[in-house]
């Protein structure tokens, strides 16, 4: 099992000290989400499944893989992923270009996990149709992919179309990891069709199964044998006892959260080293 610790539930002024903490301890990776802009008018903010704001728009935001990249300068093992990367609301030549700076300044650290997202009002704001977002994310993924991989590379497509480009510096990693965010079966059939695996919100054991179910009915229907792998936001574990349940699940990643305040983070982190990795 892989251990990765979520960034984005801390202040930003931890991060710095956590990212290094986690790379110095043997955590696989360091996550942080991301958002462009949170509009003021908070009628477009309802959280799905919830009839409360999912944001504040006094949140401090930062730019994640520029972000991560500085990290990258501050570490030397650990992972640096997006959980998740709105991949849409940009032209794919500038999340990609983003991606493939960061792998290229970690050493092929990068992974891009990426979301349509769920907040119509930062779409609005961005001049960026809301209801195409899946349909967008999926041809900037394609894009991107070739972008990544080809020498030259032309697109005519749906949202996107350029001549031809030339692309350089590729990324470090032959196959740059792109995980799809989200939880609705359109996000699932990304995940298998168009990516290196999923990202799961969080989860227990019992309310993952039905997930993971649904993906594995998927991945049984689609050709070829690509590696996928499944991470999933796990912030409640009882211990180490539990660990082997998750992975008879299909899980390989795990991100976790076992500070309970913001202080305790690295101490907490150092605790969670201790008892869990062998």
């Amino acid at each position: 099992m892989r251990f990765g610790v979520p960034l984005g539930l801390l202040h930003p002024d931890a991060w710095k000290d956590v990212a290094v903490a986690a790379d110095e301890l043997g955590f696989e990776s360091v996550w942080l989400p991301e958002h462009l802009v949170f509009a003021t008018d908070l009628s477009l903010a309802v959280y799905p499944g919830t009839d409360k704001p999912g944001i504040s728009p006094g949140t401090p935001l930062f730019d994640a893989p520029a972000y991560l990249c500085w990290l990258a300068g501050l570490t030397s093992r650990v992972r640096l992923g997006t959980a998740v990367h709105l991949y849409a609301l940009r032209h794919p030549f500038v999340s990609a270009r983003a991606f493939a700076t960061l792998d290229r300044v970690s050493g092929g650290r990068a992974v891009c996990g990426v979301g349509a997202g769920w907040y119509e009002g930062e779409w609005r704001a961005a001049g960026v149709d809301f209801a195409t977002r899946g349909p967008r994310l999926d041809e900037a993924i394609e894009v991107t992919r070739r972008l990544w991989s080809e020498p030259v590379v032309a697109h005519t497509g749906r949202f996107y179309s350029f001549p031809e480009v030339a692309f350089e510096p590729k990324p470090v990693q032959e196959r740059l990891p792109i995980l799809a965010g989200g939880e609705s079966d359109a996000a699932l059939r990304r995940a298998v069709r168009l990516c290196d695996g999923w990202i799961s919100m969080p989860h227990s054991l019992g309310s993952l199964r039905p997930r993971l179910d649904r993906l594995a009915a998927l991945r049984a229907g689609a050709p070829g044998d690509r590696p996928f792998s499944v991470t999933v936001h796990a912030y409640e574990l009882s211990g180490p006892a539990e660990v082997p349940e998750w992975e008879r699940l299909g899980v390989d990643r795990m991100i976790v959260r076992p500070w309970r305040r913001r202080r305790d983070a690295v101490t907490a982190l150092a605790a969670f080293a201790s008892e869990y990795f062998p």
